[in-house]
């Protein structure tokens, strides 16, 4: 029986998440599986991954082969490495403290990138929250200066016709006298 580790499809149309399964290569995608050793949330940013290292270890060891979407899942939590090392630990290339000091070197290495793209994701987005904010307070301030200088306009016009409104009456008066003397 050839047995894979492959990912099994959930979730609704356009947002899939995937369960990461050991199951025979023969049975359908969704379809019967042997073993559920984790989780993979590809919405998020970075991709969600909850994996049972050790079960997923153990199949390695027993043959079981992932596919390629699984082996760079299984690559980027390290348990390829850790099979790569502990099969040198056992052909005697490595004592199982330099296996062990270079598996802690890699994780701790990862783990620092990991956590350097989530602070700068969550930097980039304040700092394009404070961009939206400066551009909303430029957009606020013009908008301000427009207002004002309508307004100005406005109270200009009013004045303009108060005064235009008043001179023509005291100069239809004398008109009207006017055409009475002649």
């Amino acid at each position: 029986m050839a047995v894979k580790i492959r990912l099994q499809r959930h979730g609704k149309k356009n947002f899939a998440f995937f369960h990461i399964v050991v199951a025979d290569s023969r049975s359908p995608r969704d379809g019967r599986y042997i073993e559920e050793i984790g989780s993979y949330n590809p919405n998020t940013n970075p991709a969600t991954i909850a994996l049972n290292f050790e079960r997923a270890l153990a199949w390695i060891k027993v043959g079981a082969e992932p596919t390629l979407t699984a082996r760079r899942i299984l690559s980027y939590e390290g348990v390829l490495l850790r099979h790569h090392l502990d099969g040198g630990v056992a052909k005697g290339a490595l004592t199982q403290e330099v296996a062990d000091k270079k598996w802690n070197d890699w994780k701790a290495g990862r783990d620092a990138k990991v956590e350097a793209k989530k602070t700068g994701l969550k930097n980039a987005a304040i700092e394009a929250r404070k961009a939206a904010k400066a551009e909303e307070t430029k957009v606020n301030e013009a908008r301000a200066e427009a207002l004002a200088k309508k307004a100005a306009e406005l109270a200009a016009a009013e004045a303009a016709a108060k005064a235009a409104a008043e001179a023509p009456a005291e100069e239809a008066a004398p008109a009207e006298e006017t055409p009475a003397e002649a």
